[in-house]
């Protein structure tokens, strides 16, 4: 809970901390010192009553001595005097809502979503590409020389191309759902801000999609009515064109409306399925009007789909072109086929159907815009547990300039990192080299319980280029290659903390990167070297830690399984379960994670871990697999002074225990400045101009730029870190006509950089080389059991996922077992059938889409986990595929026990029947119908067939071929398993 401490002008707050007997030091920044001054873990450092022994003062008693501190009193004395109002300036308070008025508002709030669409055109130029494909499919599926209009069974052909049509316009408006999701956080922070009321938001959302709806409808009825056969009327053409482009806006309303009401993309996704699926089963195609049950018909009549089903059968089957038999005083051919689906057949149900598109249109978009302007987003950030109230047992005050305290016990690894460095000492590198690396030697913190081996890492003249973008070959550029590292030299030892610094555009995370082996694409050249040895990165990546500036975690495992997930596929299989467990206590330990143990980490700033804590549980992933190399892309960036020290502090004990590690860090204060040993500094282009120690309050560095003819010198208490950036700046360069690489590379200490160089690329001769004799920590069947046990535990937390497709699954169940109530054992017409196969269609269909639309944000966020613990070498890409797939299978069970139809495949023109073959979704409703209807030899009503017949004639379902159609089935299911493994092995979407 926040607290008030003080509310003191600048000049002053020192001064008030003085009197209570803390003191800023002079290299501190003053904005981190009232952070800290506060902490139960940093106050300490601060006391400055020497003769007094300290005692924590907490926040309380700082607000209760401000009362008494002059400045207290006299604001304590202003706020007991009634404010006179007459001093108050006119503006300064507001008698608006808004900061502007409502047409400037709407203006904007236009402007905005015109630039947004412009920005996302590919989203509507991919919608029309789809229904432009989709359109050539259905017009050769559907082709009027391969359909007539002589019996009742073509008028359900075109029924099927019909209801087609409408499924299509349909399903087209549910991309507004995913689109109205992505922007939904931003509404929720400009709303809640007065930026703007939620009708001027939800206005321009509506009205400037109609012309992109307009061209998308025009693209299907115009490519397809006249192709497919529809009745050649020019004014029905014009009249289903109407009536489309009404629907298309429907259902982009109702999307949207879901998008509001959901919040979140699983559980929109989920609704949206749901929805469709209620549309559909409520439309009068999939069940007949005349099946309707009594307790559902309201769902009939309340159906957008329903009028839109019927108006389009209208405009088609009361034209010409369906008047047969009407001379002879029957009923045209086209009213018949209308009664016989159940369907109206008056010539007014057309625009009965505009009008309710119409006001269904107005009624989504109103309910939408009061979604918006009452619903608040999902996932506020849960209470994290306060770390300085639980770890308050532990009140040893760790510096950031501090090394740490030796422990007792040494192994044969330390006493081998002790002897690089002595080689260091030893190849002529300055006394302060000397100092920096001697005082890490003596304060390493050592005895953790299990041992590693120290390495070094060297490089040299390393060069990295990608091929010339085309935008610069447009510009003149005459390269094929753009090069970004241009011979970069260096050396990383043990014990030694190495901030690798420089403007935007040095090349920082790429030199990362490159040594980490990170790369996905690019041209490297160079000799990059571990322990003397050629740097394997099969190998490598069993030695090293890559912490990346995102934090990618799974959200739903708790800090401890994640720990305890990396270090049982990372640790060699001999350490023994009880020993990983104490090694992953010792790390928690180490960065302070203790405290937050069973704490789900979440997604970043939505719920869960904060920033740094985060951060201090990316550096614990990678340090549970023992690594001797760790590098950590801007470990500090996005936080605050005081998590920035606690982070830089965890980092400090890190390098404490004997290992190399290298940050790539930006524009730090000058206490994390300073908690570096040496400084790795490059320019713009890809080159070093700095690399050495730091020495005591940065006197090495300062020391080497200050000697430079022209470099200003630093002031006093100014940051090291920005008078280093300042001065070294493109812009210095040309004023003061040096290149700071050429000065580098033309100084002793490049010279004394080359030789350590060369002496720790060469083997020591008792040495081997790194080796393993498998690529992967774990065997096969350990990591199918790791991936599978981390897959568990995040099924199993997400709700949104797994408990909302059981509600749709059972609402599914609910809803058909009450809308097809007995109609199994109806089989007294064609119709009882149609009706009985529309149930089954509907189910496979829309358990499907949810199933696979629903699964998609799940896996988006676990892909980008996957390619960091990948490239982490934890696991190969099909032991987490067959996690992946087995753990959906209790799943789908559960759901199971809860729980070819448009065109029959004999009409299917034979161009496209290897496709019905091809569709899974063909081969499970032959599956369903045949077993259920397949083996009936009761006759079928008037008609002088069976049940059997009919199925076997109309549709090509026989009963014998139930045991292939299974394996076909199943088929699918392992290809399907098979296809993801492949991918996700193959292709890497990551580009760095």
């Amino acid at each position: 809970m926040a607290k008030l401490c003080i509310r003191v002008p600048a000049k002053q707050v020192l001064e008030f901390f003085e009197s209570m007997g803390f003191k800023c030091p002079e290299r501190k920044g003053v904005a981190d010192f009232l952070q800290e001054v506060t902490s139960k873990k940093d106050q300490k450092q601060y006391w400055a009553r020497r003769d007094e022994p300290y005692h924590f003062v907490t926040v309380r008693e700082f607000a209760e001595a401000f009362q008494s501190f002059h400045v207290g009193r006299k604001v304590g004395e202003e706020l007991a005097t009634p404010f006179d109002k007459t001093k108050s300036h006119p503006a300064a308070l507001t008698n608006k809502q808004y900061g502007v008025g409502k047409g400037e508002i709407l203006k904007a709030c236009t402007a905005r979503e015109l630039l947004l669409m412009k920005r996302n055109s590919f989203v509507y130029i991919f919608k029309l590409t789809q229904l432009l494909l989709m359109g050539l499919i259905t017009m050769t599926l559907f082709l009027r020389t391969e359909m007539s209009k002589n019996t009742e069974t073509d008028g359900g052909i075109y029924t099927g191309a019909l209801f087609f049509t409408v499924v299509m316009i349909m399903f087209n408006g549910m991309s507004e759902l995913a689109m109205t999701i992505a922007k939904l956080p931003v509404f929720y922070k400009q709303r809640d801000l007065l930026f703007y009321p939620s009708w001027a938001y939800a206005l321009p959302t509506w009205i400037l999609k109609i012309p992109i709806t307009i061209v998308e409808v025009a693209v299907w009825v115009f490519l397809t009515y006249y192709v497919i056969g529809f009745d050649p009327n020019v004014g029905r053409l014009f009249k289903q064109y109407l009536l489309l482009l009404l629907i298309n806006q429907m259902a982009s309303a109702l999307f949207r409306f879901i998008a509001a009401m959901g919040r979140n993309m699983i559980v929109a996704n989920t609704f949206g399925s749901f929805a469709l699926l209620v549309l559909f089963a409520l439309g009068g195609f999939i069940l007949s009007r005349e099946d309707v049950k009594k307790w559902w018909i309201w769902g009939y009549w309340m159906s957008p789909l329903m009028y839109g089903q019927n108006a389009i059968l209208v405009n088609e089957f009361l034209g010409n072109s369906w008047r047969q038999g009407a001379a002879n005083g029957t009923e045209p051919l086209g009213v018949r086929v209308l009664r016989s689906r159940g369907f109206f057949a008056e010539a007014y149900w057309y625009w009965i159907g505009v009008g309710a598109s119409f006001g269904f249109i107005f009624v989504f978009n109103i309910c939408f815009t009061l979604a918006l302007s009452y619903l608040n987003p999902f996932g506020k950030h849960q209470a994290i547990i306060p770390e300085e109230g639980q770890s308050n047992a532990n009140d040893d005050q760790i510096e950031l300039s501090s090394r740490g305290k030796s422990s007792v016990g040494r192994t044969a690894s330390e006493e081998r990192g002790d002897q690089i460095r002595r080689r260091s000492i030893s190849s002529g590198s300055s006394s302060v080299r000397t100092e920096a690396i001697v005082e890490a030697n003596q304060n390493r913190k050592r005895g953790m319980i299990l041992p590693f081996d120290q390495h070094s890492i060297t490089f040299d003249d390393i060069k990295y280029s990608v091929d010339m973008p085309q935008e610069m070959k447009d510009q003149g550029a005459l390269e094929d290659r753009l090069l970004l590292l241009k011979g970069v030299s260096g050396a990383f030892r043990p014990g030694v903390l190495t901030a690798l610094m420089g403007v935007s555009g040095a090349g920082k995370t790429t030199l990362m990167d490159v040594l980490a082996g990170r790369k996905t694409g690019g041209h490297i050249e160079g000799n990059i070297t571990i322990s003397g040895y050629p740097k394997k990165q099969e190998t490598f990546a069993r030695i090293s830690g890559y912490c990346e500036q995102n934090d990618i975690h799974s959200p739903h495992v708790t800090v401890y399984e994640s720990l305890l997930y990396s270090a049982w596929l990372r640790l060699p299989p001999e350490v023994n379960y009880e020993t990983r467990k104490m090694f992953i206590d010792e790390v928690m330990e180490l960065v302070e994670l203790v405290p937050l143990r069973d704490a789900l980490v979440g997604l970043p700033g939505v719920n869960g871990l904060s920033t740094e804590q985060r951060k201090r549980l990316t550096i614990a992933v990678e340090l549970v697999a023992n690594p001797s190399i760790i590098f950590m892309d801007e470990p500090t960036s996005g936080l605050d002074a005081r998590a920035a020290a606690i982070v830089m502090r965890t980092v400090r004990n890190t390098v404490d225990t004997g290992r190399t590690v290298v940050c790539t860090i930006h524009q730090p204060s000058i206490d994390i400045f300073e908690a570096f040993d040496e400084l790795f500094l490059m320019k713009r282009g890809g080159e070093e101009i700095y690399v050495g120690p730091l020495g005591r309050h940065s006197c090495h560095l300062i020391k080497y730029f200050e000697e430079i003819n022209g470099v200003s010198k630093i002031k006093d208490g100014y940051n090291p870190a920005t008078w280093m950036l300042e001065v070294t700046s493109s812009a210095q360069e040309m004023a003061l006509g040096v290149d700071f690489t050429e000065v580098y590379k033309n100084s002793e200490l490049y010279r004394r950089n080359k030789v350590l160089i060369n002496e720790l690329s060469q083997p020591r001769p008792d040495s081997k080389d790194l080796y393993f004799p498998t690529q992967y920590s774990q065997s096969f069947f350990t990591q199918c059991m790791a991936c599978l046990w981390k897959q568990r535990w995040s099924y199993w937390r997400n709700p949104p996922y797994t408990a909302v497709r059981f509600l749709f699954t059972t609402g599914i169940a609910l809803m058909f077992g009450t809308m097809f109530w007995d109609l199994g054992s109806k089989r007294a017409s064609r119709q009882d059938l149609f009706n009985a196969m529309g149930s089954m269609y509907a189910a496979v269909l829309f358990l499907g889409i949810q199933n696979a639309s629903s699964v998609q944000p799940v896996m988006s966020v676990e892909r980008t986990v996957f390619y960091r613990e990948r490239a982490a070498g934890m696991y190969s890409a099909l032991p987490y595929a067959f996690a992946q797939v087995v753990i959906e299978l209790p799943y789908i069970f559960a759901q199971a026990a809860v729980y070819g139809f448009i065109v029959p495949r004999p009409r299917i023109p034979i161009w496209w029947r290897w496709y019905y073959w091809a569709c899974p979704v063909s081969w499970t409703l032959y599956g369903l119908v045949a077993s259920q209807f397949g083996d009936i030899t009761e006759q079928l009503g008037t008609e002088q067939q069976t049940v059997e017949e009919f199925l076997r004639e109309y549709f090509g379902f026989r009963h014998d071929f139930l045991g292939a159609v299974a394996g076909v089935v199943i088929g699918f299911t392992v290809l399907f398993a098979f296809i993801f493994a492949f991918s996700i092995r193959a292709f890497n979407f990551q580009r760095r």
